[in-house]
């Protein structure tokens, strides 16, 4: 069965030296703060980042994450990270794709799933709050399934 997407976001970087090994390829653990990057830049998008996340009364952490190695990326290389928003209402799972800019070669594949907790007493939410909900429904390419 073909998966949804509810929307999907761009982030472009180029690979620091500090993100990389003797070899001048970037060390794996740095993947993750990639994509942690994309997502940022995607919730900055929607106006609804950690700050106002936290403000509503909710953390969202990790939960769970998956990543997959194809290619490494190196020094200087022009990376795009393509985040897949595949569910919001009952967490927020997310796809993610790293690509070498110019030739769209697949380096990295991955995925993150959050859930809100309330900051209050740390109870985990089996749904989304509707704030949150309501700022990906507002995405520019946001598509309903």
């Amino acid at each position: 069965m073909k998966k949804h997407i509810f929307c999907t976001y761009f982030y472009d970087l180029d690979v620091p030296f500090f993100d990389v090994d003797s070899l001048f390829i970037v060390w794996h653990g740095h993947y993750v703060k990639y994509l942690e990057q994309a997502r940022c830049a995607f919730l900055a998008e929607i106006s609804h980042d950690y700050n106002v996340m936290r403000e509503s009364g909710y953390a969202y952490p990790v939960v769970k994450l998956d990543l997959k190695y194809i290619k490494p990326a190196t020094f200087g290389q022009k990376i795009r990270v393509e985040l897949n928003v595949l569910e919001f209402e009952s967490s927020l799972k997310i796809e993610y794709s790293i690509k070498d800019l110019a030739t769209q070669t697949k380096l990295t594949r991955g995925s993150t799933m959050q859930v809100a907790v309330r900051t209050d007493n740390g109870e985990l939410q089996f749904q989304t709050p509707e704030v949150f909900q309501a700022a990906i429904r507002q995405f520019v390419g946001f598509q309903a399934a």
